[in-house]
């Protein structure tokens, strides 16, 4: 039996993100200003071609497979970038106050988007709040790291959007900010996981420091459609 995980947007979307789901049974999208993500069984053949009537011209997507893909029909793929899925599998001994993590709301978008645009933790835009306990840390009144979560699939909550302003590096606000959120998602009883560059050895280390192994690695297909 294939694991949820190995198809992790389209099983979102029919589980913990349907609230949000766009698209038919069998293709599945989120509205573009929350994300780009895209998603249908591996199994149907008509995934693309689907989207295409679905989507209008320029739309961009991003599909997310750990198996590789040619360029489907009517899509341009721009980037296609390596990646690594972890999962939580540490024993909960995380940090238990966090009097320095502030939760971020409507106010705070702008200063998210623009975080996000500096650190490039990956798409965020100003709907992406909504996947909801996005949460930062502030010097003189401004941000200057954030997490939050974005996919919710079956059991498991994905962490995501970490990412720390490079003037303030070094000093913790990453591995804070994790630590905050394995505790919001395991008081749930939900299983943590997130996607990674497979080149941005940093993250790596840091996950596996706290307790993240990985599962498989995962393809990401940024497209426009034609």
């Amino acid at each position: 039996m294939i694991h949820v995980l190995h198809n992790p947007v389209f099983n979102a979307l029919s589980s913990g993100d349907k609230h949000v789901s766009l698209g038919t049974d069998a293709v599945k999208y989120f509205d573009e200003s929350v994300s780009p993500f895209v998603g249908f069984k591996e199994s149907y053949t008509k995934g693309f071609a689907d989207l295409y009537e679905l989507l209008p011209l320029g739309r961009r997507i991003l599909y997310a497979i750990p198996s590789p893909i040619t360029s489907p029909n009517g899509w341009q793929v721009q980037h296609d970038i390596p990646g690594l899925q972890f999962v939580y599998e540490g024993n909960g001994d995380i940090k238990k106050e966090f009097d320095e993590v502030k939760p971020l709301g409507e106010t705070h978008i702008d200063e998210m988007v623009h975080l996000a645009a500096l650190t490039k933790p990956g798409p965020f835009g100003k709907g992406t709040i909504n996947f909801g306990h996005y949460h930062g840390i502030f010097e003189n009144d401004k941000l200057v790291a954030m997490t939050g979560q974005r996919l919710h699939v079956q059991n498991y909550t994905e962490i995501s959007a970490v990412c720390t302003h490079p003037d303030h590096t070094g000093k913790g606000y990453a591995n804070t900010l994790m630590q905050h959120q394995l505790q919001l998602i395991l008081l749930l009883g939900q299983q943590p996981f997130l996607h990674v560059r497979e080149d941005n050895e940093r993250a790596i280390a840091l996950y596996k420091r706290l307790g993240f192994t990985v599962s498989r690695s995962m393809n990401f297909y940024f497209m426009k459609r034609l």
